[in-house]
């Protein structure tokens, strides 16, 4: 038993056709991964107890960035974290805007029983444990000075909890909803929880209801996330991960807004150690860490998250040895054993009627051709297929499913598709990766 519902498994299967990562189920069918997977734990352990952490993972076009970040996430909300997982985009996050980040952040938070969305959730969570300590302790829940109680017990815990550091509109807005909500007054309080989330489209009436004006601006927005990170403490979760996934889309960007981002990363990276309980984990290709239009562009930064390895013991041409406890976790691309693995486990996954015919029809001397033909399409590079070969293998399942006369072992040929991401163009056409147009997509889809 795989321990999956049926909901999980569609949830999968539908991922795989479309080509993206699922964002949930990754565990059943990860292989090769204990070590990284290992390492990220240990990270959450350290979040867990208070320290505040960042980690690179670093790789290339299908080694499974995009995977192992989500793996992360899920283990996350399963060890009862919240996360919050972002895609970096040329039109809406830039790091040295720290009130688009914080928009972004907020909008993408999630936890085990909500996936997206969640700040309402916790606000709700926090006050039900505040009502519900404030009545353990002998107080009325019917008596007419309650909600006030309860309004003084929520500002109490929030500045102990950020050492008094929460900005006072933040205090003010969280007061305000409670209240609105005990009237009944819902529409103000969504409305005020959308200010509270960095929206900028929130009307006058509502704001003056809780005494603030503007919105969250880039100089506020970091200590608005130490407020944040002390909401989900008080809603009884261990801590925040922040996933931050293709960040190699900067070295697209302006010159200009290129290093304003590299800049921004930096005080992220220096501010990190100020939010006990928050993992920032970031993903990002070689050329983010190592060309000269990224990290290394930026000394600073550079010998903050630089890589440090140690010859092998054979000299030249033996392989390194790297910590993996080092800012920059690297992740190995796909070999064909490994597809094979994966192909394996993801035939037990698929839900079918007749899994004997399945896996009569799809067997291991299929599978290994599977593997064969797609890497041959791809002019031999396995550490490119894994996208594309995952698509083609959920077909040929499908296919052998639906139509009772297929059989993949005579019928099946790979014909290379026709929409291809940049870096699978680069390998079948030699289309350089550096010209994409920035508004162009295809960051690491694994």
């Amino acid at each position: 038993m795989t321990g999956l519902s049926t909901k999980d498994l569609n949830h999968i299967f539908e991922r795989l056709r479309s080509g993206t990562v699922p964002e949930r189920g990754l565990v059943a069918f990860a292989v090769g991964v204990e070590k990284a997977r290992a390492e990220l734990d240990r990270q959450l352990a350290l979040a867990a107890s208070s320290e505040g952490a960042v980690k690179f993972l670093r790789g290339g076009y299908g080694c499974g960035k995009t995977f192992m970040a989500q793996l992360t996430a899920q283990d996350a909300r399963d060890r009862e974290f919240v996360t919050s997982f972002v895609v970096v985009s040329d039109n809406d996050l830039h790091f040295h805007r720290f009130d688009e980040l914080y928009r972004k952040v907020v909008s993408e938070l999630a936890t085990s029983s909500c996936p997206r969305g969640a700040l309402g959730d916790l606000l709700d969570r926090w006050m039900g444990w505040t009502e519900s300590a404030l009545i353990d302790g002998g107080a009325d829940p019917d008596a007419p000075g309650f909600d006030a109680q309860v309004n003084e017990r929520l500002e109490q815990d929030l500045n102990a909890m950020t050492g008094g550091a929460a900005p006072a509109d933040m205090v003010r807005v969280i007061r305000t909803i409670f209240a609105l909500k005990a009237k009944g007054e819902l529409s103000d309080a969504a409305a005020l929880l959308s200010w509270l989330a960095g929206s900028q489209n929130v009307g006058a009436a509502p704001k003056r209801l809780a005494g603030v004006k503007g919105e969250i601006g880039s100089e506020d927005a970091l200590a608005y996330l130490r407020g944040l990170l002390a909401v989900v403490k008080l809603a009884r979760y261990k801590g925040l991960v922040i996933v931050i996934d293709e960040v190699e889309t900067i070295l697209r960007m302006r010159e200009d807004t290129r290093k304003k981002c590299l800049n921004g990363l930096r005080q992220i990276v220096d501010h990190a150690p100020n939010l006990p309980g928050l993992l920032w984990l970031f993903t990002g290709t070689p050329e983010l860490f190592d060309g000269k239009r990224g990290v290394a562009s930026l000394p600073p930064l550079y010998d903050r998250l630089r890589l440090i390895t140690q010859a092998g013991p054979s000299g030249d041409g033996a392989p390194a040895f790297v910590s993996l406890r080092q800012p920059q976790l690297s992740l190995t691309p796909f070999d064909a054993a490994r597809l094979l693995a994966v192909a394996k486990k993801l035939r037990g996954l698929y839900p079918c009627p007749d899994r004997a015919l399945l896996g009569e029809r799809v067997n291991d001397a299929f599978l290994a051709r599977l593997v064969a033909e797609v890497t041959t399409g791809f002019k031999g590079d396995v550490g490119v297929v894994p996208r594309q070969f995952l698509r083609e293998l959920v077909t040929v399942f499908d296919s052998v499913q639906e139509h009772e006369g297929y059989d993949p072992a005579k019928a099946y040929r790979f014909h290379l598709p026709s929409a291809l991401s940049p870096e699978e163009a680069h390998v079948v056409t030699g289309a350089p990766l550096v010209e994409r147009d920035e508004d162009t997509g295809g960051g690491d889809a694994w």
